[in-house]
């Protein structure tokens, strides 16, 4: 799949406190990631789902809830360790979000998973790519 993909810096995602962005797995599907700070790497990168259910940490203008190492969830406030996606608390306890590869070098990201393509910053609703706006596709 992609290959190396440069995707913000990680002074970006430190002043913002977490930066979304759209990949699409394997099997097609469109996915949200979420990069937040950490302080061993720089920075990670966590699907947006709540493992618990299905929750969006981050959410467009709002952001993720980043409180002392820890992402918190909207919903149920169980709390995952940026640097490791582990959660020990709440509802979605002794689980762990789900990653995605990124590589920090010189202060900037890049997606490095082989498993994912990149299809763009912000969340899935603010994906162009669900088709024409017209219902009808016959051309005369």
């Amino acid at each position: 799949m992609s290959g190396r993909y440069r995707l913000t810096s990680v002074e970006t995602v430190r002043d913002e406190g977490s930066w979304l962005f759209r990949v699409r797995d394997a099997h097609g599907a469109r996915e949200e990631v979420i990069l937040v700070p950490c302080e061993e790497s720089g920075v990670e990168a966590w699907r947006n789902r709540c493992t618990h259910e299905n929750q969006r940490l981050h959410r467009e203008g709002v952001g993720a809830a980043v409180r002392e190492s820890g992402i918190v969830c909207p919903k149920h406030g169980s709390i995952f360790d940026t640097c490791s996606g582990a959660c020990d608390n709440g509802e979605a306890a002794d689980t762990t979000l789900p990653s995605v590869d990124v590589t920090v070098e010189n202060g900037q990201v890049y997606l490095t998973d082989d498993d994912v393509d990149y299809l763009g910053t912000g969340g899935i609703d603010d994906d162009e790519e669900d088709g024409p706006s017209s219902s009808s596709h016959l051309q005369f």
